[in-house]
């Protein structure tokens, strides 16, 4: 409910009730909203009470506001409503939207005010010689009056007299001046501010409650409502055990508000939930499909695509605008997180990392490479999400034994299940990848006639490091064979020409490769696939 204050309450503030302190003590931070709740011991008395709760945000959503009282109180709220109000801007600093004739008139006032202060300082101080004069001449009058005359002593002390004087005299003398110039030109500046502006009104909002009592009793009150501008997103640092067998998984939340309030010491939890997204259902359309006879042509060709597709893995340019805030992705379901102690969250919407959870699981690391990707050789730690709930995406800081590695993204990882983190490239290994194509035709033309494609790939490993007396160390290497999707094309690995043979070979086209070099040594490997092609299929 939202109510305006009325120009009869304006005009007699003495009729509205003083303000009740609720403070904030629990925020439950969702993807672009926030529900916090307020708290707090009243005392009420037999009847109808109104309290006026406040200041609280204006941004407040009217609807979401909801008040409770203990139960076994005795006492129930009747109403509960949102109230709005402009008032003077308190004196302060000028905000980021102010006008440069208000920021003048700021620093006028700022500059005006230390320049007073440094009068009444060197006021002071001349006070203080002043005495000092007064009880010198004193000891003067009381020496020679009683024939104890020392005027060497006498004159060098009043010569520092003088010399502490004379310099403050003459900067009091310029700061007086200096106090007129601004005072003059703060009139001037205060002139032209009230002849182009208006003073600021700030927009307050205050929280109405009507709680009916059955006695005289101290009730908890909680009143809760949703407020904007506030989000949260996940980041998490994965730190590598140096002899790696373990990574050490830690879950933490940056979160943004700007509602207008600071959240100080509050309970905070972190949902995945959405309340503005409306649960309707899709709307169904016809769709129409319609069936026609191929043509002559269309049956005796078979039209194909081979797709060469460039995927960037390891780093790309800059993009040339800031990349919009990715949402939340939760795997469909509502997840809530909770911050294990209090947190102090300020509304000055820049991001602030709070700790969640943390765990170390038993991980098991593999150098791998695809080539056809990129040359690097990255270490890779399988482990299990041991963490008792769900790791949703985000960017996750590597660290290494050699500290800070970079920066990757986790993908989203059920509680038990189990994921994988890759911490960076291993400049210990080196892959270079060299591909060669041959085109023949067989059979006869326009009877049996087919296409055969020949590919090459080459792939050179080497290990630069030559330690003696290290231990071989295992690289996998990863290259794709390409995988029909049409009985008119044939794909067949020619595993005679193959060296050395692939360890593995997936349903996808993945053949993998498991090698072991020793301390420098290089190591080859020749994958050679056909690709065969009817006589009818173009676009090979």
């Amino acid at each position: 409910m939202d109510d305006a204050m009325t120009a009869a309450e304006a005009d007699a503030p003495d009729a509205l009730p003083e303000l009740t302190a609720l403070p904030i003590t629990a925020v439950t931070c969702m993807e672009d909203r926030a529900q916090v709740e307020r708290a707090g011991s009243v005392r009420l008395t037999a009847g109808v009470t109104r309290l006026r709760v406040g200041p609280v945000s204006p941004l407040t959503a009217d609807r979401s506001l909801r008040a409770d009282a203990a139960a076994g109180s005795g006492a129930r709220v009747v109403d509960a409503r949102v109230v709005r109000t402009y008032t003077p801007a308190p004196p302060g600093e000028p905000d980021r939207d102010a006008s440069g004739l208000r920021r003048e008139v700021h620093e006028l006032e700022q500059e005006s005010a230390d320049a007073e202060l440094l009068r009444q300082r060197l006021e002071s101080a001349l006070e203080v010689i002043g005495q000092a004069r007064t009880d010198l001449h004193r000891d003067i009058v009381q020496g020679a009056g009683g024939g104890d005359a020392d005027p060497e002593r006498w004159a060098d002390r009043l010569d520092r007299v003088e010399q502490e004087a004379e310099p403050r005299i003459g900067e009091l003398h310029k700061l007086r001046r200096r106090l007129h110039d601004l005072g003059e030109e703060l009139l001037e500046a205060e002139q032209a501010l009230a002849a182009v502006e208006t003073e600021p009104r700030q927009l307050t909002a205050y929280l109405d409650l009507v709680v009916e009592a059955e006695r005289d009793a101290e009730t908890e009150l909680r009143v809760t409502a949703l407020v904007p501008c506030a989000l949260w997103r996940p980041a998490y640092r994965a730190t590598l055990a140096d002899d790696r067998s373990s990574v050490r998984v830690e879950t933490d939340a940056f979160v943004w508000q700007e509602t207008g309030e600071d959240w100080d010491g509050v309970r905070l939890t972190l949902s995945t939930a959405r309340p503005t997204l409306a649960a309707s259902p899709p709307v169904l359309a016809e769709d129409v499909l319609t069936l026609r006879e191929r043509s002559t042509e269309e049956r005796r060709t078979v039209e194909v695509n081979l797709r060469e597709e460039e995927i960037r893995t390891v780093g790309s340019a800059s993009p040339a605008v800031p990349a919009a805030l990715p949402g939340l992705h939760d795997g469909g379901d509502v997840r809530v997180l909770a911050a294990p102690h209090p947190v102090s969250v300020p509304s000055d919407h820049r991001p602030h990392r709070v700790h969640v959870t943390s765990f170390t699981a038993p991980c098991t690391v593999e150098n791998s490479c695809a080539p056809e990707l990129s040359p690097l050789v990255v270490a890779t730690a399988r482990l299990t999400n041991t963490s008792g709930h769900v790791l949703l995406a985000g960017p996750v800081d590597l660290v290494r034994g050699s500290g800070f590695v970079g920066r990757g993204t986790l993908d989203f990882a059920g509680a038990g299940e189990e994921f994988e983190v890759a911490f960076g490239s291993e400049d210990t290994f080196r892959v270079v990848r060299h591909t060669e194509d041959s085109r023949d035709t067989t059979g006869l033309a326009a009877i049996n006639q087919r296409t055969v494609l020949t590919r090459r790939v080459r792939l050179f490993v080497s290990r630069l490091d030559a330690q003696p007396g290290a231990p071989e160390r295992e690289i996998t290497v990863r290259e794709r064979i390409p995988v029909s999707e049409v009985s008119a094309v044939e794909v067949e690995l020619r595993t005679a020409d193959c060296r050395p043979q692939p360890d593995s070979l997936d349903a996808e086209g993945i053949a993998r490769f498991a090698l072991r070099l020793a301390p420098g040594e290089h190591r080859e490997i020749d994958l050679v696939y056909d690709i065969t092609a009817a006589g009818s299929v173009t676009g090979l």
